[in-house]
């Protein structure tokens, strides 16, 4: 697997029953495939391989668990300080993470990311 794999949540929050909440997973491909049709192609229906282009985002990193709420702590600090330094927020966040699930908290990196212009 690569890393980071980058998720980004939309929907509801799926705990009333009105929404359910999906999360979206991407994975970095390996530079071997200069182009997206280069690539394996996918037996699951569900995934979608696609090139992006080049984006510019405002970054945090930080240690530790990404629960929800040290998520939406690092989120709100991060809008926060776009603003102040006279960034435009132009989307959802998306939360990179750099290491397997079964690392020690204390060392695991991960980062959130908000498009900025």
């Amino acid at each position: 697997m690569t890393a980071p794999v980058i998720t980004m949540d939309s929907g509801g929050d799926g705990e009333d029953g009105k929404k359910n909440k999906m999360v979206t997973m991407q994975f970095i491909l390996p530079a071997l495939y200069g182009k997206a049709e280069e690539a394996p192609k996918p037996t699951d229906e569900r995934v979608v391989i696609r090139e992006e282009g080049e984006r510019k985002y405002g970054v945090v990193k930080f240690g530790g668990v990404a629960s929800e709420e040290v998520v939406k702590e690092k989120v709100e600090k991060l809008k926060v300080s776009l603003e102040t330094d006279g960034f435009k927020v132009v989307g959802d966040y998306l939360l990179a993470r750099y290491n397997p699930p079964w690392t020690i908290p204390m060392f695991r990196t991960n980062e959130v990311m908000i498009p900025v212009e």
